[in-house]
């Protein structure tokens, strides 16, 4: 069984939802599952990507995920004015996949708006903007929370805002879903 059909036929999930969030560790199958749900929908879909190619490592992981997406998906790559984009191009399609809050979150700190404030108000932004959409929305963020405490300052304000942001995105979602070694585990709302 592929992974499309086991959240499709698991009656804990909902493919009629306004939000969604899609958090857990790196390569543990968010865009995989983002993609399957967006699927559900008739095209055109939006996929918002935040990723940047600054090395090559990351150039060839955008790349992969080009080649996942195929033609099924009106491709945006903005690392930074998400909900610039959200707002221009959301109207004009049935779903959108926002891959992913927590590189979104990188970009934003290392163009230098390290300030608390600044951030705040991205989110804020952010926040504002999927509360007026209508489209159902995807968003994908990593769970960074779990490991040590990062020695770097940096490090601990990135790890600190990001588990914000998905604290902030989570309480407005319909649902949340944590990805765990490839499988979908709810944690918030659903069909069951």
């Amino acid at each position: 069984m592929e992974l499309k059909d086991f959240f499709i036929l698991d009656p804990r999930f909902d493919l009629q939802f306004r939000l969604t969030l899609i958090t857990g560790p790196v390569r543990s199958g968010k865009t995989r599952l983002a993609l399957d749900m967006a699927r559900s929908f008739p095209p055109p879909r939006l996929y918002l990507a935040t990723a940047q190619a600054l090395d090559e490592e990351m150039a060839v992981r955008i790349q992969k995920h080009r080649a996942e997406r195929g033609e099924d998906f009106l491709t945006v790559e903005e690392p930074l004015k998400i909900s610039a984009h959200l707002r221009e191009t959301g109207k004009a399609v049935t779903v959108v996949v926002v891959d992913c809050l927590t590189l979104w979150l990188s970009n934003l700190l290392g163009q230098g708006e390290e300030k608390g404030q600044e951030i705040g108000d991205k989110f804020q932004e952010l926040t504002e903007t999927l509360k007026g959409m209508n489209t159902p929305a995807i968003l994908i963020g990593n769970e960074v929370g779990w490991g040590i405490v990062p020695e770097n300052p940096l490090a601990r304000t990135f790890r600190d805002l990001s588990g914000r942001l998905q604290q902030e995105i989570a309480l407005m979602a319909d649902q949340v879903i944590l990805m765990v070694a490839g499988i979908p585990w709810p944690v918030k709302g659903g069909r069951g």
